[in-house]
């Protein structure tokens, strides 16, 4: 994999943790809480906030439901 590809896929991963962030806080949900809800570990929780964790299309649509939207719209402006 090329530089180029690597900083592509990090903006990727760092894009995404932002808003599921962002949408957790606007519901008042703390890391704990959302984990809870969508039923996963605080801590992967955390990973995909900070950008580490590259989630599968399973736990994709777990955290849109959690939040209580649909994929497309968890995904809008990234």
């Amino acid at each position: 994999m090329t530089l180029v590809v690597v900083e592509e896929r990090q903006e990727i991963l760092l894009n995404f943790g932002n808003r599921v962030r962002e949408l957790r806080k606007a519901k008042g949900l703390s890391q704990e809480a959302f984990a809870g809800l969508c039923g996963l570990d605080r801590t992967y929780i955390s990973g995909i906030e900070r950008g580490v964790r590259n989630i599968s299309l399973v736990n994709l649509h777990v955290l849109a439901k959690a939040l209580q939207i649909s994929v497309s719209e968890l995904m809008q402006e990234l």
